[in-house]
């Protein structure tokens, strides 16, 4: 198992080095650049600002200062944004998308969780049907109608809760509510169906058969013996699942004004801003392939016939 762990840590090096490199040649090949406006410059002062950011260099040259600032922390400066670099940017609102990322993966996995499994006990009852319901709702209403939606019962028309705003700003706790449920819906949704049919599954296998024939108590076969084997569908998701809520969860932090990374993301994009888009790829790419580290891991500890060597 260390052995594997080691050169799981290994691996991270060269696929985030193909990953830089595909991202840094993909967005200075993309048609436009981070200086070309409605307003055109005049050309000397065009050139002047490429000799200052190294444009005039050839695009390998380019590369190459790019990976040596990249050894040393650096992401670089950012094009469009001019106050601060790269990395202020990100790491600025990087820790507001992780805590409503946190956030709304631990509903989805709570409330995911428990409806499957309450569905899978309950086939074919209103409880299976119900929490289907709800889970196929998650997954077919975008979520720029499901936030909206939140905000005009809970915030307009009950105030309970605000309607858009950052604890960060205001000190105020209860503005992660409404963003951190909409942004579960998709994957409460997903962790439901996934758990449900996981479930099935294995209450029909040959082992919990054996348990109930030995008169095992149902709550020991459910949640000691089937529980670990049903988790393993839900793990596997859950490492992608993170590193998207955590960087897509652009249209959460429009409609409730939340601070993020996923505003830079976008932003970036439509400015070309080279190192910032290749700055938040870095960071979506180091959160994805950590927690897939971390699932395979949490499957050997699931599943014991699951051995790495």
């Amino acid at each position: 198992m260390t052995k594997y762990v080691i050169k799981r840590l290994l691996g991270i090096i060269p696929t985030l080095l193909i990953i830089i490199t595909v991202s840094f040649f993909i967005v200075r090949l993309a048609p436009g650049g981070p200086f070309d406006g409605e307003r055109n410059l005049p050309e000397t002062i065009k050139r002047n600002i490429e000799a200052k950011y190294h444009f005039d260099e050839p695009l390998l040259m380019q590369y190459g200062r790019y990976m040596f600032d990249i050894l040393r922390g650096d992401l670089g400066p950012s094009y469009r944004y001019k106050d601060h670099d790269v990395n202020f940017y990100i790491f600025e609102s990087l820790p507001n998308s992780m805590i409503l990322g946190v956030i709304a993966i631990s509903i989805s996995v709570l409330f995911g969780i428990s409806s499957g499994i309450l569905a899978a006990v309950k086939q074919n009852t209103w409880a299976d049907y119900l929490g289907m319901a709800f889970a196929i709702v998650g997954i077919s209403v975008p979520l720029f109608v499901i936030g909206p939606v939140l905000q005009y019962v809970f915030a307009v028309k009950l105030q309970w809760v605000p309607t858009s705003g950052w604890y960060t700003v205001d000190g105020n706790w209860i503005t992660i509510i409404l963003p951190a449920i909409t942004l579960s819906a998709a994957n409460f949704g997903t962790i439901a169906r996934l758990t449900r049919s996981s479930m099935l599954e294995t209450l029909r296998s040959d082992y919990i058969r054996t348990a109930k024939a030995k008169g095992m108590k149902s709550s020991t076969i459910l949640f000691k013996h089937a529980l670990k084997g049903t988790l393993l569908p839900i793990v596997s998701y859950l490492g992608p699942a993170f590193a998207g809520v955590v960087t897509g969860s652009v249209v959460v932090e429009s409609v409730f004004r939340i601070p993020g990374l996923g505003k830079f993301f976008v932003q970036s994009s439509f400015n070309r801003d080279y190192t910032l888009i290749v700055g938040v790829v870095i960071v979506y790419s180091v959160i994805l392939i950590f927690m897939n580290f971390i699932v395979d891991i949490l499957y050997s500890l699931l599943d014991p016939r699951i051995t790495y060597k």
